[in-house]
């Protein structure tokens, strides 16, 4: 319980902290650009309604969730392909290379060329840039697997889906999970940008309309919706990776406390 306290106590006061520090530094703000935070917490109950949230924030995070599920799906599917046969992968990486620094953002009209203003050029350049980094690191992830572990499953008949699943899969998953957690904070960059082109809904639509009309309070409320979409979603992706990796903990715990 003590533990479960601190550990609490850590998360809150950075952000305490900051939040506390920029209500000081801006108390006695006259400048249209930087409000004053209470002005802007006044404002945010009166911009942030239930509606607003139906309309801009709910589909937000359903370009997000469709992006991101399908950069996990292909970037683990093509990682595990590419990291399992060597010629694959010699003949694979230059091309990844290059496509890998491709800015994600430098896209955007591209894609909008061919797949139109809807919100499939949407969900398609939130896959574009979460893509790379699930990707690679599921590659890594499957090159390192232990040889001896590999071996062993051989030798015991265990191949094909039962190999995948309980060895490599199973032996790679930290490092995917790593690549997954990277995706995350650009998938959310990315789904603001892409809602800045073209769009009539969205977080990064109304960010932009608000800065569009002066409304700079409205403005900076959206950004605080931004900073704590991105804190519940990390929390979320936290609890589901220890369960997923509960195994990896409790070894990492278990080496930890070995002399």
């Amino acid at each position: 319980m003590r533990g479960l306290l601190l550990r609490l106590f850590f998360v809150v006061a950075l952000p305490a902290l900051l939040l506390a520090g920029w209500w000081l530094a801006s108390d006695d703000s006259t400048d249209v650009f930087w409000p004053p935070l209470r002005t802007i917490l006044k404002t945010f109950p009166d911009v942030w309604t239930a509606e607003r949230l139906r309309d801009d924030v709910v589909p937000s995070i359903l370009r997000l969730t469709g992006g991101y599920a399908i950069a996990a799906l292909v970037g683990v599917v093509v990682g595990t392909v590419i990291g399992s046969y060597r010629r694959v992968r010699a003949v694979c990486e230059p091309v990844l290379e290059f496509l890998r620094a491709v800015p994600p953002p430098v896209l955007v009209p591209v894609i909008m060329l061919f797949a139109g203003i809807g919100n499939t050029s949407k969900v398609l350049v939130i896959t574009a840039g979460c893509v790379w980094p699930i990707l690679l690191n599921t590659v890594e992830g499957v090159r390192a697997v232990d040889p001896v572990m590999a071996e062993t499953a051989r030798s015991y008949g265990i191949r094909g889906p039962a190999r995948l699943r309980h060895v490599v899969l199973r032996s790679a998953s930290p490092q995917i999970f790593a690549g997954l957690r990277q995706a995350l904070s650009i998938g959310i960059i990315l789904m603001v940008i892409s809602e800045m082109f073209a769009a009539s809904s969205g977080i990064g639509f109304t960010i932009v309309q608000f800065q569009r009309s002066f409304a700079i309070p409205d403005m900076w409320t959206g950004i605080l919706v931004l900073g704590l979409l991105g804190f519940l979603l990390s929390v979320v992706f936290q609890l589901v990776e220890r369960r997923v990796l509960a195994w990896y903990h409790g070894l990492r715990a278990s080496a930890r406390r070995s002399p």
